[in-house]
């Protein structure tokens, strides 16, 4: 029983939220929540569209910035540190993964922002407050750092010895070994660690809720500011819930939300999972 009711959870969870979000769900069709852009709430319009605009541009900046980082860094600690360096960086990041977000947020707020609105949005022609979409996706890329870096190091290191001999027997070098062999055999691990930190990213909210901006527009450039679904659900939820569907339709988006991470990461149990039987 405390094996199985941690799994329930999750259905209990997602059934809750379905049932609360019946009420827009009977009132307006899917297609119109989610492709209109009017987020009247007084006037019972709830265009979802502008914060899943929101929530795929920072977290799309997010993995460009965090997947060729993380990779190589897994590759180096995997395949070329020595113990001792291994050592004393896995500490590290695994520190940088339990710091809150609330922490990151901040920094963000103290030190990205103003690198943008002074530095980054001259330089690319633009005039910004910082608060955008880029700021969100920086931030969002070093939480998860830790996550894609941790995972995709193991899956490295549990690629067989034995093939990395039989390549380096037929003359290729190490950086060939590593790039044609070692990588080819831990892809599908690798694409388990992105999905996870997608996952994480998509999700994440006081982090991206404090540098985002939070503007109801769905953003067009990087400099533009933008309002996540996470950030809508935090700012939002409890106040004029007096108003009718409001309810329903901040849970229609803690729905969308817990659907997106579940299938996310049930794809990224699954490459696991396969790379763990290959490696047997």
């Amino acid at each position: 029983m405390a094996a199985v009711f941690p799994s329930l959870v999750l259905f209990i969870m997602a059934f809750s939220l379905s049932q609360r979000s019946t009420p827009i769900l009977a009132t307006q069709p899917l297609s119109e929540l989610f492709f209109t852009s009017s987020w009247r709430p007084m006037k019972g319009e709830f265009g979802f569209y502008p914060f899943i605009m929101g929530t795929l541009w920072v977290t799309g900046v997010a993995m460009i910035l965090a997947i060729p980082i993380s990779i190589l860094c897994a590759i180096y600690l995997a395949e070329y540190a020595p113990s001792r360096i291994r050592g004393a960086i896995k500490p590290l990041l695994d520190l940088l993964a339990g710091i809150p977000s609330v922490v990151y947020g901040l920094w963000g707020v103290l030190l990205v922002v103003p690198l943008i609105r002074y530095y980054i949005a001259p330089l690319l022609g633009g005039a910004a407050t910082g608060y955008s979409v880029l700021a969100g996706g920086m931030v969002l890329a070093i939480m998860v750092f830790p996550l894609i870096i941790s995972i995709s190091e193991e899956v490295f290191r549990a690629v067989p010895f034995e093939v990395r001999e039989a390549s380096f027997a037929l003359g290729a070098t190490k950086w060939q070994t590593v790039k044609h062999v070692v990588m080819r055999k831990a892809l599908p691990g690798v694409v388990a660690a992105i999905i996870l930190g997608f996952s994480r990213a998509f999700g994440e909210t006081m982090a991206v809720l404090m540098v985002v901006g939070n503007v109801a527009r769905a953003p067009s450039s990087l400099l533009d500011p933008a309002y996540p679904l996470p950030a809508l659900i935090a700012n939002n939820y409890g106040e004029m819930m007096s108003i009718p569907l409001y309810d329903s339709a901040l849970l229609l988006a803690a729905l969308i939300l817990l659907l997106v991470v579940f299938v996310f990461s049930v794809v990224a149990r699954l490459s696991l999972l396969r790379i763990e039987r290959r490696s047997v």
